[in-house]
C-alpha cells in the first residue's frame, strides 16, 4: 500500500539545459520533439554558445571574408598582386562575421521558442542534484528543478597565469574577434587547430606571423604529407615557425610585444595569441552540490551515453573534452537526451571527419599512413591532385590534393585525407562510402560530375587501383 502511495516528485521540467551551444541545443530540441518539457538556461548575450559567437561561426566567417577581400584563391589566375581590397581594415571583415552570428542567434532563437523549450537569462548553479538556482541578468535568483539535467557550458581559452592578457596586444582566440587593426607582425602560441586557423587567415592579410610550439610538429592527428603541404603554403606566405620551442616571458612595450623564449630568442611583434587549449567552464556550477567533480582543466567524465557519475544528469560538448567539435557535441546532445527519454538511439559511428579550416582547409576521416603503420596493417595509396583537374584549373587552385588509402586484401577504405579547397565538403564522399563498407571498385566504376573537385574520389580510386594491379601482376 505505502509502495502505491508513494509520491513520483513534481520538477517543473523533464530537462533542464544548462548552455545553449551546439550540444545543448540538439538534446533540448531533441528532447521537445518527444514531448518533454524542457529549458535551457544561458546568458542571454551567449545564446548559441562559444560556437557561435567567439568560435566554429564567427572564425569561419572571417575566414571567408579574407579570402574574398585578399583575392588570395585567385592568385594563381590573375598574379600575385591580384587583390580586391588594398587596404582591409577590421571593420571590413567584422561586417560579415556580425551579420552572420546574429542570423544564427535568431535561428537559434526561432528554434527553441517553435519548439515550446523554454529559454532562461542568466547563469545556473547546481542546489542539489536536481535543482538549478539561476541568477537572472538583474542579480535575482530563482530556483529550476528538473528530472534530468544536461551540463553543455563549453570552455573558455586556457590563460597562462604568467601572461598578463590585456585583450589588445596580448590575447586569447577569444579576443582576435574585437581586435582594433589588423597587425603588422603577430606572434601565436600554440600550433594547434584554433592557432594554424589564425595563423593562415592573417598571414593571408599580409601579417608577418611567427608560430611558437613547444612541440616537435603541428597537427599531429593529420597526414604528414598534408601538414608538409600545409606548412610549405604557410612559409610562402612568410610564417615563421619555432618548433620545439616556449615561451619563457611576453614583454609589453609602447612599441608592441617581446616574446622572450627560453632558447634565448626574442620575437618583436604588435601583437601576441595565446592558443594554448581550452578550459571547461565548470568552476561557478557547485558541481559538488550535484555529487560530481571535474578534472584540472574542468572537464567532466561521462560514460558511452554521456551519463556523469550522476546517472540523471548528462554532460555533452566540448565540457567533456575531444574531440571538441560542434559537429559531434550536436550528435552527443541528441544522444543524451534519447538516453534520458527512454528513446533508442544508435551508437555514434566512429567515423567521424575531422575538419581544420586553415588555408587551404583540411579533412580527413579514418586512419593516416602512420597509424596504420603502426598498428602493422598493409595499405597502398591512390592519389589525386587538383591541378590534374579540370575544375582545378577553373578554380586556380593547383596545391589541393585527395589521398585514400586502401586495404589490398578486401579493398576497402581505410583512410581519406583531403587538402585544398572545398576539403572539409569532400570528405563526406570518402565517408559515406568507408560508413557503408564501400570498397575502391565504387568509386572507380562510379560517375562523378564532370568539371568537379569530387572526381579526384575517382582519379585517386584509379591510382590505387593501379598500384594493386601492379602487385598482383607480379604475384602471379
Amino acid at each position: 500500500m505505502a509502495d502505491r502511495l508513494r509520491r513520483v516528485p513534481d520538477f517543473d521540467f523533464d530537462m533542464l539545459v544548462i548552455g545553449s551551444g551546439p550540444g545543448g541545443q540538439k538534446a533540448a530540441i531533441a528532447a521537445a520533439k518527444l514531448g518533454r518539457r524542457v529549458a535551457v538556461v544561458d546568458r542571454p548575450d551567449m545564446v548559441g554558445g562559444v560556437s557561435i559567437h567567439t568560435g566554429t561561426i564567427p572564425s569561419k566567417t572571417l575566414r571567408e571574408a579574407v579570402l574574398y577581400l585578399t583575392g588570395l584563391t585567385q592568385r594563381d589566375l590573375y598574379g600575385q598582386s591580384y587583390r580586391l581590397k588594398d587596404d582591409i581594415t577590421v571593420a571590413d571583415l567584422t561586417a560579415r562575421t556580425q551579420h552572420v552570428v546574429g542570423r544564427e542567434v535568431d535561428v537559434i532563437r526561432s528554434q527553441l521558442s517553435r519548439n515550446h523549450v523554454s529559454l532562461y537569462a542568466g547563469t545556473g548553479r547546481f542546489v542539489d542534484p536536481h535543482t538549478i538556482a539561476l541568477r537572472e541578468v538583474n542579480g535575482q535568483e530563482r530556483l529550476l528543478t528538473s528530472e534530468h539535467i544536461v551540463i553543455a557550458t563549453g570552455t573558455r581559452p586556457a590563460r597562462p597565469d604568467s601572461v598578463e592578457f590585456d585583450g589588445r596586444t596580448i590575447m586569447d582566440s577569444d579576443n582576435v574577434l574585437a581586435l582594433e587593426r589588423v597587425p603588422r607582425s603577430m606572434v601565436i602560441v600554440g600550433a594547434g587547430v584554433i592557432g594554424m586557423e589564425y595563423a593562415s587567415m592573417f598571414a593571408a592579410l599580409g601579417s608577418k606571423i611567427t608560430v611558437v610550439e613547444k612541440r616537435a610538429g603541428m597537427l599531429d592527428m593529420c597526414d604528414v604529407e598534408v601538414i608538409e603541404s600545409l606548412k610549405y603554403h604557410l612559409r610562402d606566405l612568410a610564417v615563421t615557425f619555432r618548433f620545439g620551442e616556449t615561451v619563457a616571458a611576453v614583454e609589453r612595450h609602447a612599441r608592441g610585444t617581446l616574446t622572450i623564449l627560453e632558447s634565448g630568442k626574442k620575437i618583436p611583434a604588435d601583437a601576441v595569441m595565446y592558443s594554448a587549449g581550452r578550459q571547461g567552464l565548470t568552476d561557478e556550477l557547485d558541481l559538488d552540490k550535484a555529487g560530481l567533480t571535474a578534472d584540472r582543466r574542468g572537464r567532466i567524465t561521462v560514460d558511452e551515453h554521456y551519463r556523469t557519475e550522476v546517472p540523471h544528469i548528462y554532460a555533452v560538448g566540448d565540457v567533456i573534452g575531444f574531440p571538441a567539435l560542434a559537429a559531434t557535441s550536436m550528435e552527443q546532445g541528441r544522444s543524451a537526451a534519447y538516453h534520458a527519454c527512454g528513446e533508442p538511439v544508435g551508437r555514434m559511428h566512429n567515423l567521424q571527419p575531422i575538419g581544420i579550416y586553415t588555408i587551404p582547409e583540411i579533412s580527413f576521416v579514418g586512419r593516416t599512413e602512420d597509424q596504420l603503420t603502426e598498428d602493422r596493417v598493409p595499405f597502398e595509396v591512390g592519389i589525386s591532385r587538383y591541378r590534374e583537374l579540370a575544375r582545378g584549373q577553373i578554380i586556380g587552385d593547383s596545391h589541393g590534393m585527395l589521398k585514400l588509402l586502401v586495404s589490398p586484401e578486401d579493398r576497402t577504405l581505410l583512410g581519406v585525407h583531403c587538402f585544398g579547397t572545398g576539403a572539409t565538403e569532400l570528405i563526406h564522399i570518402g565517408q559515406s562510402v568507408m560508413g557503408c563498407g564501400g570498397t575502391v571498385d565504387y568509386l572507380v566504376d562510379a560517375v562523378f560530375n564532370y568539371p568537379t573537385l569530387a572526381e579526384s574520389y575517382k582519379v585517386a580510386a584509379l591510382d590505387a587501383t593501379n598500384r594493386l594491379r601492379q602487385i598482383d601482376r607480379i604475384g602471379d
